[in-house]
């Protein structure tokens, strides 16, 4: 009987041990994000917790991720600055204090991405005279109610970085562009965005640039030889001029145009490469106190055939700076071997200008028309195509620039034909006045008492005067003689004359 009793009690503490234990195991926890952003730039704060529901238990908390950084054994996980190393799925699960082999169930995965840094696009990238500069700062989901700032980027030469200004009205816009007025010379500019409350800002965006190609007066860049294109393994230089003592040469190569690059080997101001076909993409000078000059391209020969080595393909010998209209230029064509080429063909925005025996290609003044892409073709190897800018020159009037002219324009000849109005107004008036005051001393003359000769005339004799003539300076017509009663014929005192102003 006793034994029986055992057995019931053992049972019964059985039971009771699998199903507590099944009720703890059967609690989920849940993984939340705080904000709810499974999506988030790098630089961003957001807080992985892990919540248990049920019961007062303590609980110790046990986190499993593939991400890079494991997350510490704790309710919840701040990460104050995310990076791509925090990007992964993540979940967890509770431990009883009270009991180490009391575990819950692992909770549902939660996928967490962390996005390198928001995209700027800078347009144009070549300055135009009097083109505005369109930034946008691109964003995933731009209808989350992000706000933008926006930067301008200046040399930090000690650093081989940049460190940032904030533009005029620059700071958290509600839209994603940026206009800027005026800008002249090459520049650097980077955004970054917020959302939330509190406002949680993402990391700033990679330096974009706009550049220029008009001189700066604080900073020169010359480039030695004075080409566009190069050959591959050219000793190339670029040197930088100006009151400064600092210098840098910086580059965004065509191979990777999201990033900028130091000259990797700088004596004093210049910048010496030995060319690769990588080295090809715009370079330009950076003074310590935070210039830039005008940039130019620099483009090393590629093979446009694998049937050619690089000795046979031809580079076209055209200026890295612009031109100034009217100005003479001479192109060419050159191989590695053979430095000046005959029989060379040459195309302006790929149209054929020059087939002939020269080698030259020379323009004696250029003006705007002659900007474009410029190439040449020997023994049927083309070169690559290079862009020849012209500068016009521009008038500055009186202190202001050529723009205003056509206002002055305007201004002078309203006043101009304003004036020629009223003086002709004044003309008719005192040819008016005039013929007022010959008519009424005719009048007086003929009925004066007092003359020595009778003019008296009866009701059937007329004074006649002719009328004014047509044309640019006639006379009036003589006045008629008038008889008398005798039949005689009175000849008037002199002969008046009158010139005829025509209005």
């Amino acid at each position: 009987m006793m034994g029986h009793s055992l057995l019931c009690t053992a049972g019964f503490f059985l039971l009771t041990t699998v199903i507590c234990a099944y009720a703890e195991a059967s609690i989920r926890p849940v993984v939340t994000l705080h904000p709810n952003w499974s999506e988030i730039y790098r630089g961003e704060t957001i807080t992985v917790r892990c919540e248990i529901h049920g019961g007062d238990t303590e609980w110790d908390y046990e986190w499993e991720t593939n991400s890079i950084i494991k997350p510490p054994n704790q309710t919840e996980y701040r990460i104050s600055s995310a990076s791509s190393f925090n990007s992964g799925n993540y979940r967890c699960k509770g431990r009883m204090k009270s009991s180490q082999n009391k575990t819950t169930e692992w909770s549902d995965s939660v996928t967490l991405t962390v996005f390198d840094n928001p995209v700027l696009t800078v347009s144009p990238s070549w300055l135009s005279p009097g083109a505005s500069v369109t930034l946008n700062c691109e964003v995933k989901h731009p209808s989350a109610g992000w706000s933008f700032y926006w930067y301008k980027a200046v040399p930090a030469l000690s650093e081989k970085s940049y460190s940032y200004k904030l533009l005029p009205d620059g700071s958290g816009t509600a839209q994603d562009s940026y206009i800027i007025h005026g800008q002249t010379h090459t520049a650097g500019y980077v955004c970054r965005a917020g959302r939330g409350d509190p406002e949680y800002h993402t990391d700033h965006s990679q330096p974009k640039f706009v550049w220029s190609a008009d001189v700066n007066s604080a900073v020169s860049l010359t480039v030695s030889p004075d080409r566009v294109q190069h050959f591959l393994s050219d000793s190339l230089s670029l040197t930088c001029k100006g009151n400064f003592t600092e210098w840098r040469v910086m580059t965004v190569l065509q191979r990777n145009p999201s990033y900028y690059n130091n000259c990797w080997l700088m004596i004093g101001s210049t910048c010496i490469i030995h060319t690769l076909v990588s080295d090809t993409g715009v370079y330009w000078c950076e003074s310590g106190s935070g210039e830039f000059s005008r940039a130019v391209n620099i483009t090393v020969v590629q093979k446009n055939s694998i049937y050619y080595p690089y000795d046979y393909v031809p580079i076209l010998v055209s200026p890295v700076h612009p031109l100034t209209e009217g100005a003479s230029v001479s192109l060419s064509c050159s191989l590695t071997t053979q430095k000046i080429l005959s029989n060379v063909f040459f195309y302006h925005n790929d149209k054929l200008i020059q087939n002939d025996t020269r080698g030259e290609l020379n323009i004696s003044a250029v003006s705007k028309s002659d900007e474009g892409f410029y190439k040449c073709q020997y023994s049927g190897r083309e070169s690559a195509q290079s862009w020849m800018s012209v500068k016009v020159i521009t008038v500055t009037v009186s202190g202001t620039d050529s723009s205003s002219s056509p206002v002055w324009l305007m201004v002078g000849l309203v006043c101009g034909v304003s004036l020629i109005i009223i003086l002709l107004l004044l003309l008719y008036r005192c040819r008016q006045s005039k013929y007022s005051c010959f008519t009424r001393s005719i009048q007086s003359e003929s009925h004066s008492p007092g003359s020595s000769t009778n003019h008296g005339v009866n009701q059937n004799e007329t004074h006649e005067y002719g009328s004014l003539q047509h044309g640019t300076a006639n006379v009036y017509e003589s006045i008629k003689q008038v008889k008398n009663r005798n039949g005689e014929h009175h000849k008037p005192e002199g002969s008046a004359f009158y010139i005829n102003v025509q209005m």
